[in-house]
């Protein structure tokens, strides 16, 4: 059969002790999951000064050891990456310094469902190693142990207490519907960049995606920065302005056989021809960059 893929040009893709700054209305969408097998191509590389002068993507995932940096193409413009404590390795400090906008998940959901047994597991050891982790490589933006419902608010907080008194740092930390509105408002005024988790789970279902219009506006009047963890809803990205979101939704194309396409002003996915197969490498490395464009469109845009 013929190959897709041949001749095509393809693109994947803090908060520290200080007063809150102004919110930035301009979009940051991050990009995660990048460490499958195979997507060692899809890390733009650049060196603008100014990162936010246009779109920029934080790829997590980057884990396996082939998931080098792809230096045959070029960008004018750091990418921004999002990626587990859980799964870091040495070859990405570099990067971290040189080539990212970097965003850093404490994995310890990962690290849970890994060991297969919650109650078993030492997490004030593992918030001591995500710490020294962060102050070590000077990292400036990081969430806090997203674990609410394996280990309760109360828990949460003092392993947020104690990462944060470790680094010096302030971390993200994750809003849970169950904390209720009253929490939110605590979080806003206390911190300059927060999240909101539970979309990828459902834990907010889409037919209460309306909450998030209360919980912005509520973060906007304390100049406070949202992130939507999990959260590419394309029609959703134009009707809420967070400031940040993440996604993996780039890797699947090349999983269910299709390539994205931005249009200009959208994403749109295109099936493979019948009889047609793709390669894979290309396609992921096709996807990257449809993606970096439609990113590029929404911080600019959106």
């Amino acid at each position: 059969m013929d190959e897709v893929g041949e001749g095509m040009n393809v693109y994947l893709a803090g908060c520290p002790n200080e007063k809150k700054r102004a919110t930035d209305e301009i979009m940051d969408i991050y990009l995660a999951g990048a460490g499958s097998a195979g997507n060692n191509n899809a890390i733009w590389r650049n060196g603008k000064e100014n990162p936010d002068e246009a779109m920029n993507i934080f790829l997590a995932g980057l884990n396996s050891e082939q998931n080098r940096a792809y230096d045959g193409f070029s960008s004018e413009r750091k990418i921004y990456v999002l990626e587990s404590f859980y799964y870091m390795k040495d070859w990405m400090f570099p990067y971290i310094k040189n080539h990212w906008h970097f965003l850093l998940d404490s994995g310890a959901f990962t690290f849970m469902n890994d060991t297969k047994n919650a109650t078993g597991v030492d997490w004030d050891e593992y918030t001591e190693k995500y710490a020294n982790f962060i102050k070590k490589n000077d990292i400036s933006l990081f969430f806090e142990l997203d674990i609410d419902p394996i280990v309760g608010l109360n828990e949460v907080e003092r392993l947020r207490i104690k990462l944060e008194k470790i680094t010096d740092k302030q971390c993200i930390p994750v809003w849970h519907k169950s904390r209720g509105m009253d929490y939110w408002l605590k979080m806003v005024q206390e911190y300059d960049y927060v999240a909101i988790g539970g979309i990828v789970t459902q834990e907010i279902k889409r037919n209460e995606y309306s909450i998030f219009s209360k919980l912005l506006k509520i973060a906007s009047e304390n100049n406070c920065k949202v992130h939507g963890l999990g959260f590419t809803n394309s029609s959703g990205l134009k009707k809420y302005r967070f400031y940040s979101v993440d996604s993996t939704a780039w890797l699947y194309g090349n999983r269910g056989g299709f390539i994205y396409k931005f249009t200009g002003k959208d994403i749109v996915k295109i099936d493979k021809p019948k009889g047609k197969r793709l390669i894979a490498k290309k396609a992921a490395i096709h996807n990257f960059r449809e993606w970096v464009k439609y990113q590029q469109y929404a911080k600019e845009n959106l």
